[in-house]
């Protein structure tokens, strides 16, 4: 791990000036992936800034009848919480899928969904990769890529994003609040936070640089059956090959995003009119334009027979 500086900041703008007036800054929380990336330098920072103390760890209702998450509301504490349980399921079954307790009691709702691909070859850094180091090219086309995205890829790059909670937030429509150096706040919503790879991977969201995240918020509950459905190399510990997040409605109707098949979770509004025609039709909108490899053609079957499963679970 490289040197670097540290400091610890009270609130959020003055963490983005902290970031602003620092070259070479990245904030820091629960730190459960930025460590990592740091001890194997693929993340060389010269100075942190700890945003952990931040007072941004509240769930509190909106005006308008959803929830505001705060980023640094710990994933355990917002699975547990009494109403995201009784209103956003999804979210809860989504958070208790994802990592171990321990890695739960540290993560962060911010850092949750900033974390960065699991594809082998970002993490090793005798291999190139776009995303890790721009224009050096990607070892995962044509190499092990039976884990990686099948659709909305690019020739740069066919990484996928882990985040489980992620594909419950798409689901449910959330948005993201934040902050820049400024002090100028703003709402993304979450279906255009994360950015397509194209020739630019190593660019994955919406933020600008040094822009905060203070919160995450749902829109008042829709209610429905929520199931979140991961399908994984083990039970215990693992990031999906794919995931399902559908809420159903007794008439029908419903939502569904996936998981671990694109560089964000995957969502096709237009898919959804096809529930009452079964997983096939569903899946035919819900994939169209699917680029798969050798290795990873599998997921076009497994997308379809989970999301079968989970709606039979639905239908009870």
């Amino acid at each position: 791990m490289k040197s670097f500086t540290y400091e610890r900041v009270d609130t959020p703008a003055a963490a983005a000036a902290a970031f602003a007036r620092t070259k070479g800054s990245r904030y820091i929380a629960g730190g459960t992936n930025l460590l990592d990336l740091m001890k194997l330098e693929i993340e060389t920072p010269a100075h942190l800034i700890d945003i952990s103390r931040l007072a941004l760890d509240k769930i509190e209702p909106t005006s308008e009848g959803g929830l505001r998450i705060g980023a640094m509301v710990r994933n355990t504490d917002l699975a547990s919480d009494a109403r995201v349980r009784r209103d956003y399921g999804l979210v809860s079954r989504a958070l208790v899928a994802g990592a171990s307790g321990q890695l739960r009691n540290k993560a962060t709702m911010g850092g949750n969904i900033l974390q960065r691909t699991r594809c082998p070859y970002f993490y090793d850094t005798n291999q190139p990769c776009n995303k890790r180091q721009p224009g050096s090219g990607c070892a995962a086309i044509g190499g092990f890529n039976r884990t990686l995205a099948i659709i909305g890829a690019s020739d740069a790059c066919i990484a996928t994003q882990p985040s489980d909670v992620g594909v419950a937030l798409r689901a449910l429509d959330a948005s993201v609040e934040t902050v820049d150096a400024a002090g100028k706040a703003r709402v993304i919503p979450y279906a255009d936070f994360y950015r397509a790879p194209g020739k630019t991977p190593h660019l994955e969201t919406a933020l600008a640089p040094g822009e905060l995240i203070t919160a995450v918020t749902l829109p008042k509950p829709i209610g429905g059956t929520h199931i979140y459905h991961k399908v994984r190399d083990r039970a215990s510990y693992a990031f999906a090959l794919i995931s399902v997040g559908l809420v159903a409605q007794k008439d029908g109707t419903g939502r569904i995003a996936l998981g671990g098949i694109a560089y964000k979770p995957w969502r096709v509004e237009a898919a959804e009119a096809d529930l009452p025609r079964g997983a096939r039709a569903v899946t035919a909108k819900l994939l169209a334009g699917a680029k798969t490899t050798h290795e990873n053609a599998y997921k076009l079957t497994l997308v379809e027979r989970t999301l079968g499963g989970v709606l039979a679970q639905a239908k009870g």
